[in-house]
C-alpha cells in the first residue's frame, strides 16, 4: 500500500466538498477499492469513507415505496425482509463481504458480473444521488461505466416492491460473482428481466422474455425462445453458448420459483 489522506465525513455536503479535491475517490465498503489500491491499479490521494453518513444508511419504506440508502452493507439489505433481493443480498460474496460491501458501492462500480445491479434493473427501480434522480435504464452504461458525474454519491436506490420476483444465478464458484444471474420481476407496468454475468455490454434487459412473460407468465412462455451468444462473455470459465443457454434456464427458473 501507499501514503494516502483518509476522511470520513459525517454528511453528504462534506462528502462532496470532500470529493472535490484532485484525484479523491469515494469508499463505500472497499471490497473492490481496497484490492484494486494493493495491486496499483487505482492510487488516489484522498480516500473518502462514505460509512458515517447516518442518512445513506438503512432500510425504510414509504406510501408503498422502499428507500434503500446507499451505505447500506449487503448484510442489512438481506436481514430487511425485501423479498428477492434480499434473498440477493444475502447470496452475495461471503460474510466478509456482505458486512462491508454496501449496495451503492456496487452499483457505482457496476462489475459486469455483480448482482445488485440485475436487480435494479428489473425493478425500474431508482438511483438516487446528491444532484438528482437517474432512472435504472439510464444509469447502466457499458462494463464498470455508469452515467455518474465526477464527485456524484449515489444516497439511496429506491423502488416499489414487484407482485413477484425472483433472482437466480449461476455462481462462479471461487467469488461467488454471477457467471449468469436473470432477475425477473412482475411490476404494476408489466415483467422486466434483466440479465448480469453475461454480456460483454454488462447488465442488460431480454425484451424478448418480457413479451412472452407479459403474455403468459410461466416458465414454458420461455421455452420456445432462444438467446443469441452474440456479444457473450467468454473465458475459462464458459463459452458464449454456455452462458447465452444459462440465460433461458435460469429465466424459467426465476419465474418457475415466483
Amino acid at each position: 500500500m501507499y501514503d494516502f489522506e483518509f476522511v470520513k465525513p459525517s454528511t453528504v455536503d462534506e462528502a462532496v466538498a470532500a470529493l472535490s479535491s484532485e484525484d479523491a475517490q469515494a469508499l463505500g465498503g472497499g471490497q473492490t477499492l481496497i484490492p484494486t489500491m494493493k495491486q496499483r491499479l487505482a492510487s488516489p490521494t484522498k480516500l473518502v469513507s462514505l460509512l458515517g453518513i447516518a442518512s445513506m444508511a438503512g432500510v425504510s419504506e414509504n406510501n408503498g415505496v422502499v428507500t434503500i440508502g446507499g451505505a447500506t452493507t449487503h448484510a442489512d439489505v438481506a436481514a430487511a425482509g425485501l423479498g428477492a433481493v434480499s434473498t440477493l443480498a444475502g447470496n452475495i460474496g461471503d460474510p466478509a463481504v456482505r458486512n462491508r460491501g454496501t449496495i451503492g458501492g456496487s452499483l457505482a462500480n457496476n462489475d459486469p458480473s455483480a448482482d445488485y445491479p440485475a436487480a435494479i434493473l428489473a425493478l425500474g427501480a431508482t438511483i438516487v444521488t446528491n444532484n438528482r434522480e437517474i432512472a435504472a435504464g439510464d444509469f447502466f452504461d457499458g462494463m464498470f461505466t455508469t452515467t455518474l458525474e465526477e464527485g456524484e454519491i449515489i444516497t439511496a436506490v429506491s423502488f416499489t416492491p414487484p407482485s413477484a420476483a425472483s433472482y437466480q444465478k449461476f455462481e462462479q464458484p471461487a467469488s461467488h460473482f454471477a457467471l449468469t444471474g436473470v432477475f425477473v420481476a412482475k411490476t404494476a407496468s408489466g415483467v422486466r428481466v434483466a440479465v448480469t454475468g453475461a454480456s460483454e455490454e454488462g447488465v442488460h434487459r431480454w425484451t424478448t422474455a418480457e413479451d412472452a412473460l407479459n403474455t403468459n407468465f410461466s416458465a414454458d412462455a420461455l421455452e420456445g425462445l432462444s438467446v443469441s451468444p452474440d456479444g457473450m462473455i467468454a473465458d475459462l470459465h464458459g463459452t458464449a453458448e454456455y452462458r447465452a443457454n444459462l440465460v433461458k434456464v435460469l429465466a424459467q427458473r426465476a419465474v418457475a420459483s415466483c
